[in-house]
């Protein structure tokens, strides 16, 4: 997270809150008509440092990308007792820049593949200059059937992979509405996504390049094992 993302609405904050005092002193000098534009001239201010303060917590939802290639995740497969295509599915995320533990997500899923999706922010030079890297967010785990007809009748297991953590304002709506004049993203945040086999014992490492794409890699000889046979048993088009 950059300072500026804070030390902008603060500075933003202190002009309002200054001009809307100095408005409420006109008022009690007698001036009500210029005290009352600077009381209202300041709680516009007041409101531009909030939404930017509000749109700072939700780019904090987003990871920063650097320039090297990093690990967004690892996902773990056992097959449940009993079933064919059932397993326990175990993400990990790895520690935060500032040392709190990544998130773990625990379900259930079933089908023959996995797929990943995240969603990638990237910035204009100019805001780069600034010390914007490009910014990732993983969005949601899907389950795939390899067989057409199973996928058209089969509900998927879907889970979402965003923070829990849901505060501020969105900030890709306005970053597109103010684009025409001051573009801030590169490319309006777009999707990476990834699919690779379930399979019972199966590890996966998942990273992220300094380009916003998602790669997979086999941890384990359960999981190079599955991605082995996957061009066998991926069902052909007819």
């Amino acid at each position: 997270m950059h300072w500026w993302w804070w030390i902008i609405p603060g500075v933003v904050g202190v002009v309002g809150l200054a001009i809307a005092l100095s408005g409420v002193g006109w008022m009690f000098r007698g001036r009500p008509f210029k005290g009352g534009r600077g009381v209202a001239g300041g709680g516009v201010f007041l409101a531009i440092a909030a939404v930017a303060a509000l749109m700072g917590l939700n780019i904090q939802t987003y990871h920063r990308l650097g320039e090297a290639q990093r690990q967004v995740a690892t996902i773990a497969f056992d097959q449940v007792p009993g079933t064919a295509n059932t397993y326990n599915v175990t993400i990990t995320e790895p520690p935060g820049e500032d040392g709190a533990p990544g998130a773990v997500h625990s379900f259930q899923a079933t089908g023959d593949d996995w797929m990943i999706s995240a969603r990638v922010l990237r910035w204009k030079p100019w805001a780069t200059v600034l010390g914007l890297d490009a910014q990732y967010r993983l969005d949601r785990f899907d389950s795939r059937y390899r067989d057409i007809p199973t996928a058209q009748t089969t509900v998927p297991t879907v889970y979402d992979l965003r923070p829990v953590r849901r505060t501020g304002v969105d900030f890709l709506p306005f970053a597109q509405a103010v684009g025409k004049y001051a573009p801030l993203v590169d490319t309006p945040e777009h999707g990476q996504a990834i699919y690779w086999p379930m399979a019972d014992g199966a590890q996966y490492r998942i990273d992220i390049t300094a380009q916003g794409q998602l790669l997979p890699d086999e941890i384990n000889e359960q999981a190079q094992d599955a991605v082995a046979q996957w061009g066998t048993t991926r069902t052909p088009r007819e």
